[in-house]
């Protein structure tokens, strides 16, 4: 998945920082977005997965206008229910952006939800 830096990407603008680069909770969204996709193929009909960690090291500032891909690749296979990205981050220049990993959990939608929806209750 490649993205192109744009104002409302930057640090300023999600209010983590006060200079006009990437910011790492993107940059991180897009990371995880890449998990996302590359779990799809682990949770059947009925389930999805949610972000349960996020362990990544944001290493270069990418400017506005600037380009990233990100990768996401499973590190092992799925460990009662749980899964690991090892995720990654590269500029158009090929420079490392971000490494790391991120874990996902396999959950019942419906029942994830209804949990969800009963906790918010209280």
């Amino acid at each position: 998945m490649q993205h192109e830096v744009t104002d409302a990407d930057t640090a300023v603008a999600v209010g983590s920082g006060d200079v006009p680069v990437l910011a790492t909770p993107r940059l991180i969204a897009w990371l995880e977005a890449a998990t996302v996709r590359a779990a799809a193929c682990f949770s059947d009909s009925g389930r999805t997965t949610v972000g349960t960690e996020v362990r990544v090291r944001h290493l270069r500032a990418t400017p506005v206008g600037g380009r990233v891909e990100v990768s996401a690749e499973p590190s092992a296979s799925v460990a009662g229910g749980r899964l690991t990205f090892v995720v990654r981050a590269v500029d158009s220049s090929g420079r490392l952006v971000a490494t790391g990993e991120i874990d996902r959990a396999v959950v019942d939608r419906q029942r994830f939800l209804a949990r969800a929806l009963d906790s918010a209750d209280h």
